[in-house]
């Protein structure tokens, strides 16, 4: 089992920053893939970016203003995001893709506005 506890939601104003960061723990696994994705009130969960040994990607609406990274000895992501919008305004979970299976953390609130 792995448990994903995320960090650093908060409320910022549209052309801010805020970095959210992500902790895996639990008994011996591997990390396939660890990543970010959201969900706005009233839509669907979407992809914001991933990584994986080999690739790194970005939904399109977020290339160039977030950067994603990990530290797989510590076994984090962390998600660096920048010129926020009212748009990105979502909850953000948390993903870790581990032998075949999705973990996901309980999600941190991010909220843009003036």
């Amino acid at each position: 089992q792995v448990q994903l506890v995320e960090s650093g939601g908060g409320l910022v104003q549209p052309g801010g920053s805020l970095k959210l960061s992500c902790a895996a723990s639990g008994r011996s696994f591997s990390i396939n893939a660890m990543g970010w994705f959201r969900q706005a009130p009233g839509k669907e969960r979407e992809l914001v970016a991933t990584v994986t040994t080999t690739t790194i990607r970005y939904a399109d609406f977020v290339k160039g203003r977030f950067t994603i990274s990990t530290d797989s000895a510590k076994k984090t992501v962390s998600l660096q995001m920048n010129s926020l919008k009212p748009e990105d305004t979502a909850v953000y979970y948390c993903n870790l893709q581990s032998s075949g299976i999705n973990y996901w953390g309980k999600g941190t609130l991010v909220t843009v506005s003036s």
